[in-house]
């Protein structure tokens, strides 16, 4: 295998490759042979289909199979080579024009940058501290409660709470019609937690299982569904579950 690197802009590198034509269907022939020794064809004994049967069922799959695997193994092989550090995959492309007997492609790729530390033995290093007040730790035992909360389901009569998981289903529309995204079914969020906008969970909050209510939402100028900012919706929603929140107790272990 011939091999040349050519050096592109910054960090892009190109590989030229160039395998033998009869490496490529040597190995076809050898994948379709044993492929031909299972292969199952209505009008034949397993294992007796003609090779000329089995090249033209399986001969272009098993080419571009070859093709892949070679090609790869001369790449990897090729920026091993030349010690060169890969970053990404390369985008191989066929050349034409090779000469007779050959295939020829072009490897495009980026490497890693070379990091020179220089010396530091004159450096200076600027210490930082950080204060951790007992506000800070407060903050972030919440947020690790949170994260391990556990959900147990309410009773039928007791609304919707701030912290509470609502499965709820709702549709919207603006001057009587749907809109994109302005439908869903069994959607679940957390009240009181900002996923929503603040008019949807107020709507939500309060309700019980198996309620449904209308209300108007004025969507912000500034939303980020340009379809629909600026413009108030009808949404109707009912409340199919609600499910209430048990943070887990702050202890030693």
């Amino acid at each position: 295998m011939t091999v040349t690197v050519e050096t592109l802009e910054k960090l892009e590198r190109k590989i030229t490759l160039t395998l033998p034509a009869d490496v490529i269907q040597n190995e076809v022939s050898s994948r379709l042979k044993r492929i031909a020794r299972d292969v199952k064809m209505d009008g034949f004994r397993p294992g007796k289909v003609p090779m000329n049967v089995v090249a033209q069922r399986y001969g272009y799959s098993v080419h571009y199979e070859v093709m892949n695997d070679k090609v790869g193994e001369a790449f990897a092989s090729a920026a091993n080579e030349a010690q060169l550090r890969v970053a990404g995959q390369p985008k191989i492309t066929e050349k034409e024009g090779a000469p007779e007997g050959q295939l020829t492609f072009d490897a495009v790729f980026e490497v890693y940058p070379e990091v020179k530390i220089a010396d530091l033995s004159t450096a200076t290093v600027e210490k930082v501290a950080a204060e951790v007040d007992d506000a800070a730790i407060d903050r972030t035992l919440d947020i690790l409660r949170k994260q391990r909360r556990t959900f147990a389901q309410r009773a039928q009569d007791q609304a919707a709470q701030d912290g509470d998981r609502a499965t709820i289903d709702f549709s919207g529309k603006i001057d009587g019609e749907p809109f994109e995204g302005g439908k869903a079914e069994a959607f679940q969020f957390i009240v009181g937690d900002g996923q929503m906008l603040k008019e949807f969970e107020d709507a939500v909050r309060g309700m019980k299982i198996g309620e449904s209510k209308t209300f108007p939402l004025a969507f912000p100028a500034d939303y980020h569904g340009k379809d629909v900012a600026g413009k108030t919706a009808d949404f109707l929603v009912t409340v199919n579950k609600l499910e209430a929140a048990h943070l887990p107790e702050v202890d030693e272990a």
